[in-house]
């Protein structure tokens, strides 16, 4: 059904968008250019659909997701990696808040950062070619962060506030676009998802833009070819930049063909959003950095070891 509904958002934006590619093709600018603004420009209808139902999904059952999760106990991890994969904005800021305030596990809040989906579903749901993509990225995240977050709590458990009461001081955090992700208003189910198409139809333009210049004037075959084994290492590390470019990125050179999947994975693997930032400010520093190690260290081999197989 959903493919079915991005088919005809599709075929209603050939129409649309028509008398602009004619305008777009008179631009004096180089193919490479042109095609970056058709590319980006033709994501628009796709990405507010998209960003309007995680809106709505998120405003009328994040409380829900985030309460669950207090109470989950061992089965936490479960629940967490769950909750991650649908793109909703903020999650893996409020698992940080919790983990600070030992609501949750060390491998809970691990499996929600390694699970956590952000702008991957929204930009492949945005191009229906790719859409394919989206079970084996989210299928890998999922069961990656499942092993690794209980495999974590086995070796070193972490002690808990065993009360289901207890509220941690959270109020204060803010998602993507300045997003009210605990007291969100009804007017935002709108406005929210303007802006975040805005804002990520801006990064998804810049991005293509040095992708297509590279793939118009850099030889990427033999590139990919020759890094493969290096790429998952290297995209573990830019992974863990707290900013949804970083996934728009990785996505957006995936569906280019500009890197391996092994090295998306990786990635994607080491994005947590803006959970490590909050992490971060309320955590304990050595804690943090374990944190931190422990999730390149899982991306990383994550990735290599889908580059092996594949």
């Amino acid at each position: 059904m959903l493919i079915s509904i991005l088919n005809k958002i599709n075929e209603l934006n050939e129409g649309i968008f028509e008398p602009i590619d004619s305008l777009v093709e008179k631009l004096p600018f180089a193919d490479w250019v042109i095609d970056a603004l058709f590319d980006s420009i033709h994501l628009l209808p796709f990405l507010f659909f998209v960003f309007l139902i995680i809106e709505l999904l998120e405003f009328y059952y994040a409380d829900r997701i985030n309460s669950s999760l207090k109470k989950t106990g061992k089965s936490g991890v479960l629940v967490g990696s769950l909750a991650a994969i649908i793109p909703q904005c903020g999650f893996s800021v409020i698992a940080s808040s919790l983990y600070s305030n030992r609501i949750i596990t060390r491998g809970c809040l691990i499996a929600v950062y390694l699970a956590t989906s952000d702008e991957t579903i929204p930009i492949l749901l945005a191009t229906p070619t790719k859409v394919y993509l989206i079970l084996p990225i989210i299928g890998l995240k999922l069961l990656i962060g499942i092993i690794f977050g209980y495999l974590i709590d086995f070796i070193a458990p972490t002690k808990t506030v065993n009360n289901e009461d207890y509220t941690p001081d959270i109020l204060e955090e803010e998602g993507c676009c300045k997003h009210d992700i605990e007291h969100g208003h009804k007017r935002e189910i709108l406005i929210h998802p303007i802006v975040h198409t805005v804002n990520v139809f801006g990064f998804i333009l810049v991005i293509t833009l040095i992708l297509n210049y590279c793939l118009d004037n850099v030889d990427v075959t033999n590139f990919i070819e020759g890094s493969k084994y290096i790429q998952p290492i290297i995209a573990s590390f830019i992974g863990l930049i707290p900013n949804c470019a970083i996934s728009i990125g990785i996505t957006m050179m995936l569906i280019k063909g500009s890197i391996t999947f092994g090295a998306a994975i990786s990635g994607l693997l080491a994005n947590a959003g803006l959970g490590l930032l909050v992490l971060l400010k309320n955590n304990d520093f050595k804690d943090t950095v374990k944190i931190i190690s422990l999730l390149v260290i899982i991306s990383i081999f994550s990735g290599l070891l889908i580059t092996v197989i594949m």
